[in-house]
């Protein structure tokens, strides 16, 4: 069960906001999530399923040995380079053979694009191998198997570093166990690394520019990817640029 979420939450989404993902402030506590109701994901992007590797591609040794032997789901985030904030988003599962692709999609990272040192406000996305254990968003559970928290905090308005809205970024969302609490609301403000270490890094959906932390992907294959994820088989979250990753 996910935990309860404080009194207070709308202070706190605003800070959260400021400190992982794109800022801009929020909607009153208790506003009124949209009546609408997304259409069903289209198909993913076309990718070949006749490569089962036993480490997963891109990732050299290092990177590899932080992935937990018990994890047969893994979210491989590929940043185009150190400094960009493009990326791609891979969705792997393991079985007896090894890796198998299930999804590629492409994907926006911090404006700043990636870093091994994350600290609050430097707009750049932490470099890892962390864990996906919590889901939220400001609409209802679209049927995914991790624990998730609706809540009208996830509300968010404003523009991002591009001037794009940014309404309907925080619909969806996958918590990062980037400095937080695993097995609490992506809004839970608990930061064990403290708090100039930053947080509020969220997997969310694409509000078409850089985020400040977190990574974004287009609604419909943010949709997909809360279907996809499976607490029961382990769940991680590989990401990084890529000659970062191939180390």
């Amino acid at each position: 069960m996910i935990k309860h979420v404080p009194k207070g939450v709308g202070v706190l989404t605003v800070s959260l906001l400021l400190t992982g993902c794109a800022a801009g402030p929020t909607a009153p506590p208790g506003g009124a999530a949209p009546a609408a109701t997304d259409p069903a994901p289209p198909p993913s992007v076309s990718v070949s399923r006749d490569v089962t590797p036993q480490r997963l591609p891109g990732l050299g040794p290092e990177t590899s040995a932080r992935v937990p032997a018990r994890a047969r789901q893994a979210v491989v985030v590929t940043g185009r380079s150190r400094d960009s904030s493009e990326s791609t988003v891979a969705l792997y599962e393991r079985n007896s053979a090894g890796w198998k692709i299930v999804a590629n999609w492409p994907a926006h990272n911090a404006l700043k694009g990636w870093t091994e040192e994350h600290r609050l406000g430097d707009l750049r996305s932490p470099i890892g191998v962390y864990t996906l254990t919590d889901a939220g968003g400001l609409l209802p559970n679209p049927g995914t198997r991790l624990p998730y928290d609706q809540s009208s905090a996830f509300t968010l308005s404003g523009t991002g570093s591009r001037g794009e809205p940014l309404a309907g970024s925080f619909d969806y969302v996958v918590a990062v166990n980037y400095n937080r609490e695993p097995g609490t609301s992506p809004l839970d403000w608990t930061r064990p690394l403290g708090p100039s270490r930053g947080g509020g890094i969220w997997l969310h959906v694409d509000h078409k520019g850089p985020t400040q932390g977190c990574v974004s992907i287009a609604r419909q294959h943010m949709k997909a990817l809360l279907l996809a994820l499976d607490p029961a088989l382990n769940p991680v979250v590989v990401m990084g640029d890529a000659a970062s990753l191939a180390r």
